[in-house]
């Protein structure tokens, strides 16, 4: 009963999740119209600055919105591309560790390129493994 009664004040652990990444989703967008407005040079020298930022002590999890955003913009410029919100909160989820399920067409190796970009910056590489049936 109490547990009944708690999952109804505060939602439950996919609820409270779901309502954490969302908030994060609307920082990435924040960033669209300023990103947008970079040319193709000053979009690249993004990376060297996450870089710079990540050396004097930013973590990749505050790097993330804008990195993030850098990499929508990217794939909007280069493959006509632009990562859905929902997208976004896959790769925040496969950033964390996690797995995410999604089915054919919902743009599984568009989703990887946003941990794999934030988490290459480090320097240290990258390990992308993918199954097909």
């Amino acid at each position: 009963m109490i547990g009944t009664v708690l999952k109804k004040v505060f939602g439950s652990k996919n609820e409270r999740t779901w309502k954490r990444l969302r908030k994060v989703v609307a920082k990435v967008n924040a960033f669209e119209p300023a990103l947008e407005k970079l040319s193709d040079s000053e979009l690249q020298n993004k990376t060297a600055e996450f870089r710079e930022r990540l050396q004097k002590g930013e973590t990749l999890d505050q790097l993330l919105p804008e990195a993030f955003a850098c990499v929508r913009e990217a794939a909007r410029r280069t493959l006509g591309l632009r990562h859905f919100d929902v997208q976004m909160i896959g790769g925040m989820v496969l950033h964390s560790g996690k797995i995410a399920e999604m089915r054919t067409g919902e743009g599984k190796t568009l989703v990887a390129t946003l941990p794999v970009y934030l988490n290459a910056l480090p320097g240290k590489g990258v390990h992308v493994v993918t199954v097909n049936d």
